[in-house]
């Protein structure tokens, strides 16, 4: 993976992320506001809207497509879905399954001659997702656990997402530093495996729990196996600080990976609702966070295939399709 990154680098640019996947399934009329297994659940009651979504990344630019993992756990599918444990990781592990599906399609039709097949990231959110109370976005968690009980809760998911043949682990939307520390050593668990750790953060300074970027840079850092590091579901305007605290600490092995929000604030009455951060879109400082060495970069919570389109032809000129009616059947 670290070899294929430095490919783009020099010879295409940087790798471009796919956008939020819940938004692209939500604006397709499907409902998962409240629901605990988010678009996690999909994977069991329609498998093909989420094969859908990752065909319209694709058809919009796309380089990498990541799973509907973000929300899912063994012990999640047991709990809400009545399920056996067997089952829970056969469904897991579906969600790399529909990923590759849409891209063998995808390469099958549409992909010219000479273009690189896009990757598969097998999405692992922060054990807060499971929680369903907020709490991924504070890390408030992390304090009651051990790194060697956020270590057994994550070890399933790396496990199904890295058997089901993923091409890198994305560990994203970490708040906490100790969340961060148990994911570093798990990974070493799985030594064929590579994977990006990306933070969410609450200004241009601070992951989500309070801790300095440069720190949690710093964890990332230990790990021979992360392509890179980064941050995601933050305001695009603080992407340009973030890393520019930190560039002096990246190691050359890795890069910077960056997928912001919209820069909007979800407020859990009202929805989503516009911020004073939403002055700059992704696409308008994308070639900023390139400059700033980011090999890695695309869209969060209210991106959707149009944004990752413009982004493709802001960073490779490419004249990529919305796709917005696309399917692949």
């Amino acid at each position: 993976m670290g070899s294929r990154l430095r490919h783009y680098l020099r010879d295409g640019g940087p790798l471009i992320l796919d956008g939020g996947l819940a938004t692209e399934l939500e604006a397709q009329g499907i409902n998962l506001q409240g629901d605990p297994l988010w678009s996690a659940r999909l994977l069991h009651s329609n498998p093909q809207a989420v094969k859908d979504a990752h065909w319209r990344f694709l058809l919009s630019g796309a380089d990498v497509i990541t799973t509907a993992t973000y929300q899912a756990s063994i012990t999640g599918f047991i709990n809400h879905l009545d399920m056996s444990s067997e089952c829970a990781r056969e469904l897991l592990m579906s969600g790399v399954h529909l990923a590759r599906e849409a891209i063998e399609k995808f390469v099958s039709d549409s992909l010219s001659k000479g273009q690189s097949c896009p990757l598969v990231a097998g999405s692992v959110g922060p054990y807060g997702a499971f929680l369903h109370n907020g709490s991924e976005y504070t890390g408030d968690y992390a304090a009651e656990m051990s790194i060697e009980e956020l270590k057994d809760w994550h070890r399933p998911q790396i496990d199904c997402l890295a058997a089901a043949g993923s091409d890198l682990i994305a560990f994203e939307t970490i708040p906490s530093i100790k969340e961060a520390e148990a994911l570093v050593e798990l990974l070493r668990e799985f030594p064929n495996a590579k994977a990006w750790l990306s933070f969410s953060c609450k200004d241009g300074r601070c992951i989500s729990d309070g801790s300095l970027f440069t720190d949690a840079v710093q964890i990332a850092n230990r790990s021979t196996q992360l392509a890179a590091v980064g941050v995601n579901c933050c305001p695009p305007v603080v992407v340009e600080p973030l890393l520019n605290s930190a560039r002096s600490l990246l190691s050359p092995d890795m890069s910077w990976v960056v997928y912001p929000n919209s820069g909007e604030e979800w407020d859990t009455k009202r929805g989503w609702l516009p911020s004073q951060k939403t002055s700059a879109s992704i696409h308008e400082l994308s070639n900023t966070w390139m400059n700033q060495g980011a090999a890695l970069i695309g869209g969060c919570c209210r991106i959707g295939p149009a944004h990752i389109a413009e982004l493709k032809r802001q960073l490779k000129g490419s004249c990529a399709s919305p796709a917005s009616a696309a399917k692949p059947h």
